[in-house]
């Protein structure tokens, strides 16, 4: 997870030298970062359907090979080589192949800690971010974002490759209680309404959520930029903001355990609103540091604890497909997200009006969590 998604933040790094390509139109780039995260979820549910049949293994190489791949096709140059290597290569079958298999296969290890199993797996996507922009920053004033994407495609495959043909030998063993299975499929409603009315409403919610969770991580460098900041600097902010993440990732998966996947996610959207919210109202550096890592610990529990309520709500034999579509609608999100911000930065100038617009949708956000864990405590016997 740490290799695989760290081919999606070159072009984040790189963001204002790919736009200077183009007439300095930062949706361009965007757009590519966008088609990552769109490419894989969908890419999930496809996968996730095909790991079942052959192994995570064939799908986790299968994955590390397109995405080098893509990373090559990339450096042909925005837009159309950009958004094909990105979408297709790195998003629908790269990290389409890794990314929903592996919260599928490791979800199905336990049924006790669970949310802190997904925590910990999950923290590879934070690490890459935490890890590989200061990394790529220097490497990229050096040589190119071409070259890096290059290096970085070799080294991806590389590592990858060789971890996924040594684990993931076998299928794991299914651990479901026989009775609590045989109880979860045979519930015709959950929270007292129709199943799928509640994981559409999870669906959207992950959508709302992820708008704004994208618009920092894809435009954070670009945006230290514009207020004077260096890029080496707002590298290392976006390597604090996911470095936090990352270490608070395991303390949500514990509390995700304790309290449930939906309050864990009510909890964390909160906090992200308010983070989203003072990134609209500082400028200095200092502040930014600060408002980076209080948004990376906000948001870092959200993703694993609607997989957890997933697991919590639905039945076992569900997983491979509601997992996959939920990371899809997550994904989309994203891709939304990274995308609306540098839509609205070429219209307007500047990130404000992006910025307003996520904290508009993470409210929505609130309101559909809020009501759905309102009902759970309102109704446990419909659980």
């Amino acid at each position: 997870m740490l290799m695989a998604f760290g081919a999606a933040w070159i072009t984040a790094v790189a963001l204002k030298d790919i736009a200077a390509e183009v007439a300095g139109v930062r949706s361009i780039p965007a757009l590519a970062s966008a088609l990552a995260w769109l490419g894989s979820g969908l890419g999930g549910i496809l996968m996730g359907r095909i790991a079942d049949r052959v192994g995570t293994r064939w799908t986790v190489i299968c994955g590390a090979l397109m995405i080098g791949l893509g990373l090559a096709i990339s450096t042909f140059g925005p837009p159309w080589p950009l958004w094909i290597g990105h979408g297709l290569f790195i998003g629908l079958i790269g990290l389409g192949g890794i990314n929903a298999p592996m919260y599928i296969y490791v979800s199905r290890w336990f049924d006790r800690r669970r949310g802190s199993a997904l925590a910990l797996i999950s923290s590879g996507s934070y690490l890459a971010g935490a890890m590989w922009p200061p990394v790529f920053e220097r490497v990229i004033a050096g040589f190119g974002w071409r070259q890096t994407m290059l290096w970085y495609a070799i080294a991806e495959v590389v590592i990858i490759v060789p971890l996924a043909a040594i684990f993931f030998r076998a299928p794991p063993e299914l651990i479901v209680p026989a009775a609590a299975s045989s109880h979860a499929a045979g519930k015709s409603r959950v929270l007292g309404w129709p199943p799928n009315l509640v994981f559409g409403m999870m669906c959207a919610a992950a959508v709302l959520c992820c708008i704004p969770m994208a618009m920092p991580q894809g435009h954070l460098v670009a945006f230290c930029s514009d207020l004077g900041i260096s890029r080496s600097t707002g590298a290392l902010m976006l390597s604090v903001l996911l470095g936090t993440a990352f270490l608070s990732r395991q303390i949500w998966g514990a509390i995700s355990d304790r309290i449930g996947g939906l309050a864990t996610v009510l909890i964390g959207s909160a906090w992200q609103a308010a983070s989203m919210t003072a990134f609209l109202f500082t400028q200095n550096e200092a502040g930014l540091f600060a408002i980076a890592a209080a948004f990376g610990l906000g948001f870092s529990g959200i993703i694993p604890a609607y997989v957890l309520a997933l697991r919590e709500l639905f039945p076992a034999s569900e997983a491979s497909w509601r997992i996959p579509t939920l990371l899809l609608f997550s994904g989309l999100g994203m891709a939304l997200g990274g995308w609306l911000a540098g839509l609205l930065y070429d219209h307007y100038g500047y990130y404000a009006p992006a910025f307003a617009a996520g904290i508009g949708a993470n409210i929505l956000n609130l309101l559909l969590i809020g009501t759905l864990v309102g009902r759970r405590r309102l109704s446990p016997a419909y659980i």
